[in-house]
């Protein structure tokens, strides 16, 4: 059964009050898509399916009644013919674009590359796929639908090895080099993987290569599992740069990240009016109200969802700049907190990441289960979760093995 309702802006990137796009939402066995009408408009000015509030409303009003049925007509054409949903072939089809490109006589790299801007995917991971792109090309050995064997994957693998990565005075002062990690080139393997996923899934390839190597290309030892700990987030709290300066707004950015454990590009797309203000019903009579802030929404880069509640040190950070969180770009933003960490003593890197994964390890330590911070942090499965309590557990060892050798003296 296929059904479509008209929504604004599912990943809910516009802010409050702004244009944003129109979408419809295509629903069929349960898997939702979501297809770009063209229109904008603010989310005030839907209701009901049905644009309002606008001297032109009657004009898009039938402008989508025409891209909905056009947009069914050609989802019923591919289930009778046996073709798969393809977001992209269906908004050709029901915009009356020209059809694609016959692809077997299209290059490997060069059907990526056309593929790529029909993708519902975010900016972030869009330029992830372009990098590929740029990569190959630069490679020039893996271009073609005949180049797709596992003998020439292991030497796209080792050439991605022998990348350089960026040097600083000391490498270039000491002579040293330094090549992209692991957990790099695992990312290039894994984003060309899924491409040709989709290949297979529209018949242009009869199997995935990568289907034969599983477990062969490894994410690599990330350094990303790094964390806070107590003194330092103390610290860091304890901080207060003179009010208003860019470094007092990366401080407050910071702490309001390690509260909330929301990544960089949520933070600056925040909208405290997206969040639900309840009251605590479980506090004691005759105290103060208090009020939760609670909000479920899309992550920015992933669309995936999250569940987040305001804790009162986020809540602070927010009073502060009139409920709205620091705007600080991002390059500010790490430059200002090299100082912080500096004036410190901090021997970890403060990053942005950083805090986030702060949260997630602090929220593990005190109990919370595993599954729910999965659902804070909005990863897409718990596996990405669990390395936070690998390295819990880690530290649990070091203890340990401090303890024994202190009672063994």
């Amino acid at each position: 059964m296929i059904t479509t309702y008209i929504v604004f802006d599912h990943r809910g990137r516009s802010k409050a009050g702004q244009e944003g796009p129109l979408e419809v939402r295509l629903t069929h066995e349960r898997k939702p898509y979501y297809i770009n009408t063209g229109i904008k408009i603010t989310g005030r000015q839907l209701r009901d399916g049905q644009i309002v509030g606008r001297g032109d409303a009657d004009i898009l009003n039938e402008r989508l009644k025409c891209i909905v049925r056009n947009i069914e007509q050609a989802v019923n054409n591919r289930i009778e013919n046996g073709l798969p949903i393809d977001v992209a072939e269906i908004r050709r089809e029901a915009y009356g674009m020209k059809p694609a490109k016959d692809v077997s006589r299209t290059g490997m790299l060069e059907w990526i590359a056309e593929e790529v801007p029909h993708l519902n995917i975010s900016a972030g991971t869009r330029r992830r796929y372009d990098v590929l792109v740029n990569r190959l090309r630069l490679y020039g050995k893996l271009t073609a639908w005949d180049d797709l064997t596992v003998e020439n994957i292991y030497k796209w693998d080792a050439w991605l090895h022998q990348l350089p990565a960026p040097q600083s005075n000391g490498d270039i002062q000491a002579g040293r080099m330094k090549y992209i990690k692991d957990s790099a080139v695992y990312n290039y393997h894994r984003t060309l993987g899924a491409m040709l996923s989709r290949a297979v899934k529209f018949g242009i390839i009869e199997h995935n290569p990568y289907e034969r190597l599983r477990g062969e290309f490894r994410r690599g030892v990330s350094e990303n599992t790094e964390y806070l700990s107590e003194e330092e987030i103390a610290a860091i709290e304890s901080l207060h740069p003179m009010e208003g300066t860019q470094m007092a707004m990366a401080r407050d950015l910071f702490v309001f990240q390690m509260y909330t454990g929301l990544a960089y590009a949520d933070t600056q797309a925040f909208d405290i009016g997206n969040y639900k203000r309840v009251a605590n019903e479980s506090q004691q009579t005759g105290q103060k109200r208090q009020y939760r802030w609670v909000y479920v929404g899309g992550r920015i880069k992933t669309g995936v969802a999250y569940v987040s509640q305001l804790l009162p040190q986020a809540v602070e950070v927010l009073e502060r700049y009139g409920w709205q969180v620091p705007k600080v770009g991002n390059a500010q933003y790490n430059a200002s907190l090299k100082i912080i960490q500096q004036a410190l003593g901090i021997r970890t890197r403060l990053h942005s990441h950083l805090a986030r994964h702060t949260f997630a390890t602090r929220m593990l330590a005190l109990g919370v289960k595993i599954e729910n911070v999965s659902r804070m942090l909005g990863h897409t499965n718990i596996k990405q979760t669990e390395r936070y309590a690998k390295v819990l557990a880690e530290s649990v060892q070091a203890d340990y093995d401090m303890v024994a050798s202190k009672l063994k003296t």
